[in-house]
């Protein structure tokens, strides 16, 4: 984690005049634009061919690639890059979260209001699509924390505008932690302390203080890597073992 570096990517891509809709022939999105400057200064080795695909960074650690919305379309671009050289996913997460609505027809803009923030595990929601790749010895995955300033339009159904409404853009405003997962072990990090040596969907979530639905992700993808396995039943609950 490089503060300095970061916060010289974000003066560099905020502070140029760009399109009010992206940056760039790609109509690029201002947290890719910096993220990918901080992971790679040098431009030239931004959007490189290969094969049929454009990678985000090219450097002599690999292929970066940067997702910032669902993880669906990248299977398919991922397993075909995990082909030629390692291949690091990276993730941004709002660690801290600011919302600011802009009204469509007077243009004022509302005070930031902060928003629920996002943990580590919830990356689960993304990584439960690209499971099967996990375990592929050239991939990566870099979990970044950030503090975040979104910008919506209130343009949407509901009587002020904010259901069905569009995102202008997101803004990176500090670098807060980056985590670093190389091999199926380092998965371990998502296994709470505190389990019993038996435990339920219920009882992971409740101890790694998440979601139901985001502990079932999570213990799909454990146990696909052999973090953790199934065993017999609890009643109707499955029961889960951490594997040693």
């Amino acid at each position: 984690m490089d503060k300095e570096r970061f916060d010289a990517a974000c003066q560099e891509v905020i502070g140029a005049e760009h399109e009010r809709n992206g940056i760039g022939t790609l109509s690029e999105k201002t947290l890719h634009a910096v993220l990918k400057r901080y992971i790679e200064p040098n431009t030239e080795n931004h959007e490189v061919k290969i094969g049929k695909y454009f990678a985000d960074v090219v450097g002599e650690n690999g292929i970066f690639e940067i997702q910032t919305g669902s993880f669906t379309p990248l299977r398919p671009k991922l397993e075909c890059l995990l082909d030629y050289t390692d291949v690091t996913v990276v993730y941004p997460m709002a660690a801290v979260k600011y919302l600011t609505w802009l009204d469509p027809e007077t243009g004022e803009v509302t005070k930031p209001r902060r928003c629920p923030s996002k943990k580590p595990i919830d990356a689960f929601y993304e990584l439960v699509k690209i499971k099967y790749t996990l375990d592929n010895p050239h991939f990566h995955l870099k979990l970044i924390m950030l503090e975040i300033h979104e910008q919506r339009i209130a343009d949407g159904w509901s009587y002020d505008g904010k259901r069905g409404s569009h995102r202008i853009d997101r803004f990176p405003a500090q670098l807060l932690d980056e985590l670093d997962f190389h091999t199926p072990s380092d998965f371990d990090y998502f296994i709470p302390c505190g389990l019993d040596e038996e435990f339920t969907i219920s009882e992971f979530a409740k101890t790694a203080k998440t979601s139901y639905e985001c502990a079932q992700r999570a213990l799909s993808v454990l146990c696909y890597l052999e973090r953790t396995k199934q065993r017999a039943k609890r009643g109707k609950e499955k029961l889960f073992v951490r594997n040693e």
